[in-house]
């Protein structure tokens, strides 16, 4: 297997970050979140296991597989706060189920950045998944300069009582994107980091993020030429 699942929460675990957070509903509705995290990860699963599927499938059929890695996460009850917070909400199941679309998600990092849609086609082509939004911040990166395609999904997952539809966020990029984001994450949200700091790096890597997207259509037009040349 190539995607871990380690991240479950929980009861006890949800009931203490419950207690840490600012705003947290009472306790009557720890359960009804409890399960709602249970669902999202049933949902994360079920995506989870197609991907490696689709990977497996890549691997003995396929010369080239468009799969680098994957990663799989289930946001934390501090940050689901936080981003309803934002979005002018207070912390309530209702809210969660209505306006938060990535309690559960999964990072695919690709090779090139064809891979990125391939995926992306190869996963809402599937009949039992359905497409519920799509933002392409490759085509049309964010100020920052941050790009990766983030779609989310909705796949059934079935429970005691029946399925439910469960919805999914991906978030598809190449190796070279995922590095990107990862150092430009590190610089916007580690807190002790001098403010100048922040403005003079940012800079730099929203200039990095340009150069490194023209590297990477090279690259992958040397590989296209070097696929053609072999056939």
């Amino acid at each position: 297997m190539i995607l871990e699942r380690k991240n479950f929460m929980n009861f006890d675990k949800l009931n203490s970050n419950l207690k840490r957070t600012v705003g947290a509903p009472q306790i009557k509705e720890m359960q009804k979140l409890t399960q709602l995290y249970q669902l999202s990860e049933g949902g994360a699963n079920e995506i989870g296991t197609k991907l490696e599927n689709l990977d497996s499938e890549f691997q003995v059929n396929h010369d080239h597989n468009p799969i680098h890695h994957m990663e799989e996460r289930m946001k934390d009850m501090q940050s689901l706060a936080e981003k309803l917070r934002r979005k002018g909400y207070d912390l309530t199941i209702e809210n969660v189920q209505k306006h938060i679309f990535d309690v559960a998600g999964i990072r695919v990092v690709t090779n090139y950045i064809d891979d990125v849609y391939l995926i992306e086609k190869l996963l809402v082509n599937q009949s039992d998944v359905t497409l519920v939004r799509r933002k392409d911040y490759i085509k049309n990166p964010k100020p920052s300069g941050y790009r990766s395609l983030h779609v989310v999904v909705s796949v059934p997952v079935f429970q005691s009582e029946g399925s439910q539809d469960v919805n999914v966020e991906i978030q598809i990029r190449t190796v070279g994107m995922d590095m990107w984001a990862s150092l430009e994450h590190k610089l916007r949200y580690k807190t002790d980091i001098d403010d100048k700091l922040v403005a003079q790096y940012g800079e730099q890597l929203h200039d990095y993020a340009d150069e490194l997207a023209n590297i990477e259509v090279k690259m992958q037009g040397i590989y296209k030429h070097l696929n053609d040349y072999d056939s």
